[in-house]
Order: structure tokens, then sequence, then C-alpha cells
């Protein structure tokens, strides 16, 4: 199984819209991927290593495929929607990360 994650870095000037992104984005990309989405999973970052300190990511978004080829396949049909919805929730430049997951 493979986790296709999402991290929105922490910046002063930055705005996110958890209730968005959680309450629309998200259905809207299970809605679009479909069934080759297993399963998502959301994180809201609240402090860095050290109590009180920001958190390095303000929020993470996971999407769990049987594989690479699955993702992709799902992905880039629907890639240029899922993107162009980010600034109805964050002015923030996302980073993405593919990973296997070990059970």
């Amino acid at each position: 199984m493979i986790k296709v994650s999402v991290f929105y870095p922490h910046q002063s000037d930055g705005k996110f819209n958890m209730a968005y992104y959680c309450d629309d984005h998200m259905p809207l990309v299970r809605r679009l991927l479909g069934s080759a989405v297993k399963n998502t999973a959301v994180e809201q970052g609240l402090s860095g290593g050290t109590p009180g300190s920001s958190p390095l990511y303000v929020a993470l978004g996971h999407m769990y495929f049987d594989s690479i080829p699955a993702f992709v396949e799902a992905w880039t049909p629907h890639a240029a929607e899922i993107i162009a919805d980010i600034p109805n929730y964050t002015n923030l430049q996302p980073q993405l990360q593919i990973s296997e997951v070990k059970l």
C-alpha cells in the first residue's frame, strides 16, 4: 500500500481554512478519485517539538492507494480540478510525498 501525503508548511502569513479542507476539499478528492482511494486522513498541526512553538506543518492530508500506478491512474484525469480548489482554502504551497506503508 502507498500513502500520498500533502504537507502544508507553517508560514507566519499563511492562511488555512481547516473546515473547508475537511468538509469540501477532501470529499471532492474522494469523489473524483473514486474507489482507487482506500482511505483518507487529515492532521492539523498544533505545535513543533518545543511546547508552544509553531508546528512545522499547519495541516497534512493523506490518501491511501494500492499502488503508485493506481494513484497515477486515478489522479491524472482530475489533477487540474483538484489543484484549482487549493486557493479556496489556503495560500500555502503544498508539498507532496509518496510513501510505502509498512504494516
